[in-house]
């Protein structure tokens, strides 16, 4: 379903992929987010599909898609902290940014604080917007940076490796996609509530 409806940008994502490889994949995630409207489910998979036929690294394919996720947020917490929101909205809508993702990502920011820069990175819509508001809040930079890598890694690392697994049927990640946004936060949450616990029964081992 999901990509049937995106057919012409996986189409011209995997065609530019396909012509200059890792550069592609760090370039595209990087607009994606700076909060231009290109399906990172359509980026890291195909990116899994050439690492599965040797033409690219899986390190390379993750690293590329992490550090153009980073830059491009860098650049999203810039213009949310320089006041370029409107001016964003006004000529956004031509590379496809809407209005009301950008409010989502406000909400939700305004609701749960700084700990969204993290869990957000696996959530649909929310992810690719969330630095704005960031940004306009003036989150301290080192922490949005921290937060925003520890989201990304596990989010851009899940999308190649499936891609990987499915191999040239690479396209079918998008028929449970959302499944899978959700999957991965829920693997972020359980593994931090994991190492809570162990630090915690550590802690009152040597109390005791």
């Amino acid at each position: 379903m999901l990509a049937s409806i995106l057919q012409p940008f996986i189409e011209w994502v995997t065609g530019t992929i396909g012509s200059h490889g890792l550069f592609a994949v760090f370039g595209l995630m990087v607009l994606e987010s700076t909060g231009v409207l290109i399906p990172s489910e359509a980026i890291a998979p195909f990116a899994g599909y050439l690492v599965s036929i040797g033409k690219m690294s899986l390190f390379g394919a993750v690293a590329a898609g992490v550090m153009g996720n980073l830059i491009g947020s860098w650049i999203a917490y810039t213009i949310g902290i320089t006041g370029g929101r409107e001016l964003w909205l006004r000529y956004g809508k031509f590379v496809g940014v809407r209005a009301h993702h950008l409010a989502t990502a406000e909400k939700w920011f305004d609701r749960y604080g700084e700990f969204t820069v993290f869990i957000s990175r696996c959530l649909p819509v929310v992810r690719t917007f969330i630095s704005f508001p960031a940004g306009a809040a003036r989150m301290n930079f080192v922490k949005f940076t921290f937060y925003t890598l520890l989201g990304c890694v596990p989010w851009v690392f899940a999308l190649t490796y499936v891609g990987y697994l499915l191999g040239k049927n690479w396209e079918e990640v998008g028929s449970f996609i959302h499944y899978l946004d959700f999957a991965v936060a829920l693997g972020i949450v359980v593994g931090i509530a994991y190492l809570l616990w162990r630090w915690l029964s550590a802690r009152s081992s040597k109390a005791g």
